[in-house]
């Protein structure tokens, strides 16, 4: 199947596929004599794998040894879960510097009149 067929199955773009190519994170295509990519049932596989783990918030990093633990019928899923647990303390952090954001939005939304003048305490703070 040609990059648009894999593309619409897996839910990425064309160029998403084509950097992970490149990135060497899946098997590369086989080329047809045409020069055009043809993609089997494997890479489609692959494809899928990795779009998911970067909507779990993988990286890429992470994503290709997700996959390579993938591909390794001896792998531990000890490996696995720690990878795993690793992205939640991760997520968790993130999750603590998005409540801290808030926080200082509110506070700053809350300091400013929202009127016709021109004095905001939002940007004071931004420019501070």
């Amino acid at each position: 199947m040609n990059i648009s067929e894999a593309a619409e199955l897996t839910g990425l773009t064309p160029k998403t596929i084509r950097y992970y190519e490149s990135r060497q994170l899946v098997s590369p295509a086989a080329r047809l004599p045409n020069g055009y990519r043809d993609y089997q049932n494997n890479h489609i596989r692959e494809l899928s794998f990795v779009h998911h783990a970067r909507e779990l918030g993988f990286t890429l990093e992470e994503s290709g040894s997700l996959l390579g633990l993938y591909r390794n019928n001896k792998r531990r899923s000890a490996d696995v879960k720690m990878l795993a647990q690793q992205k939640i303390q991760d997520v968790e952090v993130k999750i603590k510097q998005l409540q801290t954001i808030r926080k200082s939005l509110k506070a700053l939304t809350e300091c400013c009149q929202g009127d016709d003048q021109p004095d905001c305490p939002i940007l004071d703070k931004l420019a501070g």
